[in-house]
């Protein structure tokens, strides 16, 4: 079956109907990663795929930890045979590292899920999701980060985490931004 269809159904039976905004959200996230597929190559399919998929650990039947990305993951490795990078960016979506470490589970996303060794496409999943709100529209990175604090107590775990990964979110989009620059000249 192809990657995309696969990926779209998947998601959409486990995030439609419990969690629409969400499900909005990947769909939004998904066509952020559409729109990369030229400077991406042979990685667009899989971008595309981690996109969709990138939230289904927020799926109230799926979340044994709370930790969406390390849950999701755990899912798609142990449930789906899902391809191994797929579930590696799912994982470590959006500096998901930082957060784990908040929740005192970074040794077990790092042991069982390393980040992938392809800094590109690790960054444009970054853009994806950073310029999406979650509603599934086209965010600037700096309106995404605002909305987001918003939502979420300082002191709060991704409170916490959000302020520590800023920097290196917003230096992620800013890589991807760059290279579709370089593209269209």
């Amino acid at each position: 079956m192809d990657l995309t269809i696969w990926a779209h159904d998947l998601a959409g039976s486990l995030l439609a109907e419990p969690l629409p905004r969400r499900w909005a959200h990947s769909q939004g996230v998904a066509a952020r990663a559409q729109s990369l597929a030229g400077i991406l190559g042979d990685d667009a399919e899989l971008l595309w795929a981690a996109a969709m998929l990138h939230d289904i650990g927020y799926t109230p039947s799926l979340a044994t930890t709370g930790f969406h990305p390390l849950d999701g993951a755990r899912y798609l490795r142990d449930r789906s045979a899902a391809d191994e990078r797929l579930v590696r960016l799912v994982a470590n979506h959006s500096y998901a590292l930082l957060e784990a470490e908040e929740r005192g589970l970074r040794e077990e996303l790092e042991g069982e899920f390393p980040i992938l060794d392809h800094a590109g496409l690790v960054d444009a999943l970054v853009y994806c999701d950073m310029t999406t709100t979650p509603d599934g529209t086209p965010t600037t990175v700096d309106a995404r980060l605002a909305e987001i604090v918003t939502r979420y107590d300082c002191d709060s775990v991704v409170g916490r985490f959000i302020r520590r990964a800023d920097e290196d979110l917003r230096a992620a989009v800013h890589r991807v931004e760059a290279r579709l620059i370089l593209a269209e000249r």
